[in-house]
């Protein structure tokens, strides 16, 4: 397969999952290749590896004859996945402490933290400065998944990178909490602290201290965990568009576009 058939695969399964998280597709409705092929106007050869690729996600199962049923992922989905991330990235951090190469990737961690700061520093949450954060954080978290010398950890974390929340280095607000003055500064707090756990992480990992980057890069990954357990008290009926709108997903041009917690 040339690398322009690849790209076409990869963008119409990203727009048929966009499509399924956003409910155009119900649960268990049939996707058959023929539907596809008239919906997105291509032909059937990309429409059937991107319906493997999907397959292999979990978003769509075989159906009982011929083609495949949409399954949606809930938002228990999402915590369970939350979950299984956090514990990769604490190995990570880990294996990346016990690394002797891992003085080589200290500058990038250093960096992202210091950006981070003064990004905090200017007190303000526009989605601009959202943006920066989002990727400075997914600069951290990815240094030490690339860093940590394990490559079916990253691996791992890439095979649930699709579903929201779940984009290494995601962040997540309620944007609710945003429209006020006291909102802001809450969130800003968060980010404080969230931002001193990455200089201890930064530390225990350039002192070598596996025991420590680990403890504390779960603490850190748990965040995101409370912070969904916080909208699930708040409303019993959350729903998977609500953590779509608080992990600043832009389904339209399926890419993070707004950041937000981890």
């Amino acid at each position: 397969m040339n690398a322009s058939m690849d790209s076409i695969d990869t963008d119409l399964a990203a727009r048929i999952r966009a499509a399924i998280i956003q409910g155009k597709f119900h649960e268990g409705e049939r996707l058959s290749e023929a539907q596809l092929c008239d919906l997105f106007g291509v032909s059937r050869t990309p429409v059937r590896l991107a319906l493997r690729l999907l397959e292999r996600e979990g978003v769509i199962r075989r159906g009982g004859g011929r083609g495949y049923q949409v399954h949606s992922p809930t938002v228990a989905d999402i915590l369970q996945a939350v979950q299984v991330r956090g514990h990769l990235e604490s190995l990570a951090a880990r294996l990346m402490a016990m690394s002797p190469g891992r003085h080589n990737q200290l500058p990038n961690l250093a960096a992202a933290i210091d950006e981070i700061e003064r990004l905090i520093g200017l007190g303000v949450m526009d989605d601009a400065t959202l943006r920066q954060l989002q990727q400075q954080n997914a600069n951290f978290h990815k240094t030490i998944l690339d860093g940590c010398g394990n490559d079916f950890v990253g691996f791992t974390c890439n095979q649930i990178s699709h579903l929201p929340m779940l984009e290494v280095g995601s962040m997540v607000f309620d944007r609710q909490v945003l429209s006020s003055p006291q909102g802001v500064e809450r969130s800003l707090f968060r980010l404080r602290f969230g931002n001193a756990q990455h200089k201890v992480i930064y530390e225990a990992i350039q002192k070598g201290d596996a025991v420590r980057a680990e403890g504390v890069m779960r603490e850190h990954s748990n965040t995101m965990v409370e912070y969904i357990e916080v909208f699930e008290k708040r409303n019993e009926a959350l729903t998977l568009s609500d953590l779509i709108s608080y992990s600043g997903i832009d389904l339209a041009q399926v890419q993070t576009a707004a950041p937000l917690s981890g």
